[in-house]
């Protein structure tokens, strides 16, 4: 069964440097899952790498170089329009993720 992740989400990341929100876009072209986040703050948009999906868990990495440079992995789960797991950089703690899919605009 397949799972519709594909839309634009505006997630929210609990880091040691306080809350960042960020947009996510996800896109599919044929069986290729693809997609970019944007962070609202700093105006930084990064293409995911790995980006995978199994059934309603998402895996994806991505370099920032704001506010620091981190390369960061990601792993969620989307429940319908709600998305939460958590996000690593490095040795740093866990960093909680939530997320809501945005109405189709």
């Amino acid at each position: 069964m397949s799972h519709s992740v594909e839309g634009t989400w505006e997630l929210s990341i609990q880091t040691p440097l306080g809350r960042q929100h960020t947009i996510l876009t996800l896109t599919r072209d044929g069986d290729r899952l693809s997609g970019v986040m944007r962070d609202v703050r700093h105006g930084e948009q990064v293409a995911l790498t790995g980006l995978e999906q199994q059934g309603t868990r998402l895996t994806w990495a991505q370099s920032i170089t704001r506010p620091m440079r981190l390369n960061l992995t990601f792993e969620v789960t989307v429940d319908g329009d709600e998305m939460t797991g958590l996000a690593k950089a490095g040795r740093l703690p866990a960093s909680k993720v939530t997320g809501r899919r945005s109405p189709a605009a």
